[in-house]
């Protein structure tokens, strides 16, 4: 079986850390920017609320993708991670259909059920039952996205014969990738989406929970060779001695690590180009199919170097 080709996508800074505040225009410009670089894709982190003392300001994903998607024409635009069960998923599906209209087939959703309580709290969505919110969430989508006529009862959602047109430009959906960790999860991102999307994991950690996710789609009757891996990696190209204290520093002030995860400081890549390309190999011969860079504090520089330096020894 010939091996997928892989792909490298970018991250966003679309939140910073008070009293900074995201600068719309300029991340609109930064989308532009590295569609023009080439990189495959470019993914917006989601949060409604973040953070307390200090908080994250942030823009909307969805807003912000929109207006990328208007302003370029080749690039993907990815969620990563969308907090889907603190969204309406009727309205939900209109808007991302929308989107992916407006891009022109261009949207990968990345999802999750999300982890800050607060955020639940103010929303006003039950964040013990946020599983079984996104489970549900997941099929009312995708019965809109994929059917003419809809009926069913999803308390509180009552479909009476819903129409939504029109329907995404990817059929017969938009890919959906699942962010997450316990085996719950991964369980759903085998048997009900088209893959896995993680963060901060290291070459070992992935090949761990990855072999967990194909034997679940083989207990589901389904081909693990079907779905897709994707790993969002810090990086940070220069010599090891210079980048190695600024990129931990970076990592502590502004990252979180899941204590229950395999997410942890020690996936950063870091060092001369090189360096960082016989690390990413690893990633690969892991299994990853898509690799979405975090830049060190996103500097143009260090964009630069991942775009002219590194994917191409990788390509």
């Amino acid at each position: 079986m010939a091996k997928k080709p892989i792909s490298f996508g970018v991250a966003m800074r679309n939140f910073q850390t008070y009293p900074e505040l995201p600068d719309a225009q300029k991340l609109i410009n930064y989308g532009v920017r590295m569609e023009e670089l080439g990189f495959e894709s470019l993914w917006v982190w989601d949060h409604i609320l973040l953070g307390v003392d200090p908080h994250f300001p942030i823009i909307d994903s969805l807003s912000l993708l929109t207006a990328v998607a208007a302003r370029t024409s080749k690039i993907k635009l990815g969620t990563g991670i969308l907090v889907l069960p603190l969204r309406n998923p009727v309205v939900l599906a209109k808007q991302l259909a929308s989107m992916d209209q407006i891009s022109g087939g261009r949207l990968v959703l990345g999802m999750a059920s999300g982890w800050y309580k607060r955020e639940f709290d103010a929303v006003g969505i039950d964040f013990h039952k946020r599983g079984k919110i996104m489970d549900q969430n997941l099929e009312i989508m995708q019965r809109l996205w994929e059917e003419d006529m809809v009926a069913g009862e999803y308390p509180p959602h009552n479909l009476r014969n819903a129409v939504m047109f029109p329907k995404p430009v990817q059929r017969p959906r938009p890919t959906i990738l699942i962010g997450g960790y316990a085996d719950k999860v991964l369980k759903r991102a085998a048997t009900a989406s088209d893959g896995w999307l993680t963060y901060f994991y290291t070459p070992e950690g992935f090949k761990e929970d990855w072999a967990k996710i194909c034997n679940f789609a083989e207990e589901g009757g389904i081909d693990p060779a079907s779905l897709n891996a994707t790993n969002q990696l810090p990086i940070m190209v220069g010599r090891r001695s210079e980048v190695e204290g600024p990129m931990r520093e970076w990592l502590d002030a502004e990252w979180d690590f899941a204590s229950w995860s395999k997410s942890t400081p020690e996936s950063a890549i870091m060092g001369t180009p090189e360096e960082c390309v016989e690390q990413l190999q690893e990633h690969i011969d892991a299994g990853i199919d898509r690799i979405i860079f975090v830049p060190y504090k996103y500097q143009d520089e260090q964009v630069d170097a991942i775009a002219k330096d590194i994917i191409p020894r990788l390509s």
